[in-house]
């Protein structure tokens, strides 16, 4: 509420006791009732009050300040100040000392008004200015939390990226998908290592290199870590000493092969490719099939073969999972390469999965009776060891792949596998070489039903060769399979 100086009266607002002073003091005061100016007449006091107090529109609620005086907006109430003091600062100056007038000072700055009207506002600038600061900072507040939360979401899907990226790229190095080169490559630098260490001399080092880009240039196995003569060394050992075994059964013409430099954690499905080609080329029945190759060839070479079959539509799921390329990479390789690359020979072959065990404590039980009887049509008589035409078996599982090279039946019925594996080094294998040969060296081939705990094996058994047509017709099946599988 507002009280004219004049009468006492109580006004709710300042248009109210403009309006007032105009009507009720007006005519008969020659000084401005709003602040200390006199006029000599009516009409010079009238255009006064009309031009130095005219009346205010109403304020925007929530709007930038406004000079109380002729309603001029400002962006902050410092600025309204500067406007009134320049356009209207003869209503706040002073009256001259002496001659008694009461004055009012702000409290919020060293500002002195003519009157409590003049200083209301003053103040209310003041407030208003407070108000807008506070907005201000807490627009401010807000903007800097948003931001905050940006960045901090952003670090952490920068992090989970990264990590995801390390995983992915862990599993690269895993499964050598990564760019860090393949057979060659690893072969170099681990001579380079051993070198380094003082087990290999330089010498050798550099025939041994020179032997390794002659083998890479021709597409063939240099033979270092193959080892042969296994197979006939067990058929003399189950004719002289049998005890146990109540009948046996072995694949022919199988060479043992295990990694070496170059392929070390990586290349047992290679290796295992190898052995099983081995036995195919001391088949006569497969020369057809086999009239292009002669020697075992290198992995690199084998990689090369394996992209070949995809080029002719086997498996193009496998062949997208690598991209279409296996040489010069360290990529692992499982039964699904494994049988386009004899399909594409034409080779007959069949992958048969074994997804859960079938025995107590996670055994394989029917595992071993597939392979049983696929080295023997009739168990009943004949002699004790068969020596079979049956090309070995490639065996996967997680993480390793081996080669089943033949069966045995104990007396006690049970069964047992006789497994070359490509992680055993050679001057194991060469133990079962000798005249000498016990059981103890057969540890090394012998796997029981108790020995095959993996939760899955996919076995890969060759039985047979295929027309033109018959590959035509399985290249097309495998084609429908990988579409069928596509969700």
């Amino acid at each position: 509420m507002l009280l004219c100086e004049l009468c006492g009266q109580a006004l709710r607002t300042e248009p109210e006791m403009r309006r007032h002073l105009l009507r009720a003091h007006l005519e008969c005061e020659s000084r401005c009732p709003l602040c200390s100016f006199s006029a000599p007449g009516y009409d010079e006091l009238r255009a006064h009050v009309d031009s130095a107090h005219p009346e205010p529109g109403p304020a925007p609620t929530g709007g930038p300040p406004q000079c109380p005086f002729c309603g001029e907006t400002g962006s902050s109430g410092r600025q309204v100040e500067a406007h009134v003091r320049s356009r209207h600062g003869h209503l706040l100056d002073p009256p001259a000392p002496g001659n008694g007038q009461q004055l009012y000072e702000c409290p919020m700055c060293d500002l002195v008004c003519a009157n409590c009207q003049i200083l209301q506002e003053h103040v209310d600038l003041h407030l208003e200015e407070h108000r807008f600061s506070e907005v201000d900072i807490n627009a401010g507040g807000c903007l800097s939390d948003l931001v905050l939360a940006q960045q901090l979401q952003n670090e952490e899907d920068r992090q989970q990226g990264l990590e995801e990226r390390e995983e992915f790229q862990k599993l690269q190095r895993q499964y050598g998908l990564d760019s860090a080169g393949g057979y060659k490559q690893q072969s170099l630098k681990n001579m380079e290592r051993e070198v380094a260490r003082g087990r290999m001399q330089p010498s050798e080092y550099h025939k041994r290199k020179a032997d390794m880009m002659e083998s890479l240039a021709f597409g063939v196995d240099d033979g270092k870590t193959k080892t042969s003569g296994v197979i006939e060394a067990l058929c003399r050992y189950y004719q002289n000493e049998i005890k146990d075994v109540r009948r046996v059964w072995l694949s022919t013409g199988v060479d043992h092969f295990h990694s070496s430099l170059g392929d070390k954690g990586w290349g047992c499905g290679y290796r295992n490719f190898q052995m099983l080609l081995s036995s195919l080329l001391s088949n006569s029945m497969y020369n057809d099939c086999l009239r292009d190759i002669t020697l075992i060839p290198c992995i690199p070479k084998i990689q090369s073969m394996i992209e070949d079959a995809w080029k002719e539509g086997f498996d193009p799921q496998g062949a997208s999972h690598f991209n279409n390329r296996l040489h010069g990479t360290k990529a692992w390789i499982g039964a699904c390469e494994i049988y386009s690359l004899l399909t594409s020979l034409r080779l007959k072959c069949q992958i048969i999965d074994f997804h859960k065990p079938t025995g107590p404590l996670g055994t394989h039980p029917r595992l071993f009776e597939w392979v049983l009887s696929y080295y023997s049509s009739n168990r009943e008589g004949g002699t004790k060891v068969v020596c079979t035409p049956k090309p070995p078996i490639y065996m996967q599982h997680q993480g390793h792949s081996r080669t089943i090279v033949g069966i045995e039946e104990r007396k006690n019925r049970t069964l047992c596998l006789l497994i070359f594996d490509p992680g055993c080094p050679s001057q194991e294998m060469q133990k079962l070489l000798k005249q000498s040969n016990d059981d103890t060296s057969l540890k090394l081939l012998r796997k029981f039903v108790g020995s095959l705990k993996d939760k899955q094996y996919q076995i890969v058994a060759v039985d047979g060769k295929l027309s033109p047509e018959e590959k035509v017709v399985r290249c097309q099946a495998s084609q429908l399979f990988t579409a069928e599988r596509i969700p």
